[in-house]
């Protein structure tokens, strides 16, 4: 009996390990919080059904403990083993990364799970531990949250070091730094690489890298890259709850900040428009007497929070009365030209490689902060000529005879409208692949039948990934006489992708990757 207990306890062993692998990267990729990483994982528990199924023979093992009873558990265990290992080499979009953070959590996790059959060996001998070494692991969905929870205070003690850490360092900076905070619902990362291009016409700059937005992405960047020869921080401020913008700017203390968009992103977490518009403006309460407040005039909600703000500035993408305004936009798919005019009367004339107007008013928003940072329009020439798409934000990619327009990254309702407009430009077969918009709570169907809507008026085909998450999409498109035999739908981007590189049709073939939902989803 203790060869087959070991023998057991062996392939438990594996078997736990994947399983935890598995939901610790879900845990990662929901931000370590136990609450909406616990709402996430019920949903979408399909995908583990076979680790509740688990309770039931360890459960039984631990009652009638015998030969059958062990046998069944065993073969549990490694048909958990086989499906959790293919799970593994199914390629993550976003990998696992074994933080220090990681690291300790694991090492917490083992030690527990570890004790609990050293001491059911102790105290009740070895003949139920393959029911409590099954128990264990098809409970590892929820026992890695109890750890997660168990270490909270360790990790707000390791935590409050790295800030204490990076604000010592942004201290010894002194005022030779200029902190610029960048927010809003979308536009800001793009706002922030914009910016990086056109202030280091004077500048020495640095900005927080891909999507480092929360607090230690932001301490992170600090604490790594911050050197004594940088001018201007840009940081960019992510925000998922209330308080999350306020806890950033607790940390840098901005001294100009920018709002690029208010919208209906994240309202899963956020709950109400109201709540992002807050939080938003946490950046705006955050900034210090003589701080520059740069608006995005062109946003209604932006517009309905400012009106309590005496000191702002507003930037426009297209005729205004006020700010920085731009106008005779000209689009193409070449690119765009547009004239703006600054506050103080300076006026030139822009071009940049860029695609689609909805560009124009992020780079206006980049130009605004320059400008008032003391650069002239003029200077700002050529910096906006060179601007470079980011990453998987309408970034084309020619290959052969089709051209890949990669807006993979965090649709939203507004970009989502500007991106399959921007695909209408082109001449050609014109196919959206996408999946669909998330995290808009109670309204996400709306949405995403009113995206179907739009994206029927633009494209020849539309490929939709997700049976079931999809369905409001085709709804809107079919409501605009789209035709059903050119929607089609795919369990994977990959089969999508796939599909749309087979459609046939005369001239070249743009393809739109509009979303690519993360591995959580």
């Amino acid at each position: 009996m203790i060869y087959r207990t070991v023998a057991i306890a062996v392939i438990a062993a594996v078997a736990w390990f994947l399983a935890m692998r598995y939901n610790l990267h879900m845990l990662q990729l929901n931000g370590y919080k136990n609450g909406e990483h616990l709402r996430r994982t019920v949903k979408n528990f399909g995908r583990q059904w076979l680790l509740l199924a688990g309770l039931v023979p360890g459960v039984l093992q631990i009652l009638l403990p015998g030969l059958v009873t062990d046998l069944v558990c065993a073969a549990w265990l490694l048909l958990t083993a086989w499906i959790y290992n293919l799970m593994r080499k199914t390629k993550a979009k976003k990998k696992l990364v074994y933080t220090a953070r990681v690291k300790r959590l694991v090492a917490f996790h083992i030690a527990l799970n570890t004790a609990i059959p050293v001491l059911v060996w102790v105290f009740f001998g070895p003949k139920r531990i393959t029911g409590v070494l099954t128990l264990l692991t098809s409970l590892q969905w929820i026992l890695l949250v109890v750890s997660n929870f168990l270490m909270k205070p360790a990790e707000k003690m390791v935590g409050q070091h790295y800030i204490n850490d990076a604000k010592r360092k942004l201290r010894a900076s002194g005022d030779r730094l200029t902190i610029i905070g960048v927010t809003g619902s979308y536009g800001k990362t793009s706002v922030k690489f914009y910016l990086k291009t056109l202030l280091s016409a004077r500048f020495d700059v640095l900005v927080t890298p891909e999507s480092f937005n929360t607090p230690m992405g932001v301490v992170r960047t600090i604490r790594e890259q911050l050197k004594p020869s940088h001018e201007v921080f840009v940081c960019e401020m992510g925000a998922r709850h209330v308080g999350d913008i306020k806890e950033i700017c607790d940390i840098v203390h901005p001294a100009h900040g920018i709002i690029t968009s208010i919208g209906p992103q994240h309202l899963e977490t956020f709950f109400s428009m109201e709540n992002i518009r807050k939080t938003k403006f946490e950046l705006a309460d955050a900034l210090p007497a003589g701080g520059k407040l740069i608006l995005n005039g062109d946003n209604e909600e932006i517009l309905t929070q400012a009106a309590s703000y005496p000191q702002k500035i507003f930037y426009h993408a297209g005729e205004a009365k006020d700010g920085y305004c731009a106008k005779n936009i000209s689009v193409s798919q070449l690119g765009t030209e547009f004239s703006v005019t600054a506050p103080d009367g300076e006026e030139e004339t822009f071009s940049m490689r860029l695609i689609g107007g909805h560009n124009v008013i992020n780079v206006m928003g980049a130009i605004a902060v320059a400008h008032e940072m003391g650069i002239p329009l003029s200077e700002l020439k050529i910096p906006v000529r060179r601007l470079e798409p980011v990453p998987h934000r309408m970034q084309l990619t020619d290959r052969g005879n089709v051209t890949i327009i990669d807006d993979a990254y965090n649709s939203n309702p507004v970009g989502s409208k500007a991106a399959v407009e921007t695909l209408a430009m082109f001449q050609g077969v014109k196919i959206l692949v996408t999946p669909g918009m998330v995290e808009l709570g109670d309204k996400e169907e709306e949405y995403n039948r009113a995206f179907g809507g739009y994206a029927a008026k633009c494209c020849d085909y539309i490929c939709l990934v997700g049976r079931k998450r999809s369905e409001p999409i085709a709804e809107g498109a079919r409501a605009e006489g789209f035709p059903s035999e050119r929607i089609k739908v795919f369990d994977r981007v990959e089969d999508a992708v796939s599909y749309a590189y087979t459609v046939s049709g005369e001239g070249r073939k743009y393809i739109l990757l509009e979303n690519d939902l993360p591995d959580n989803y």
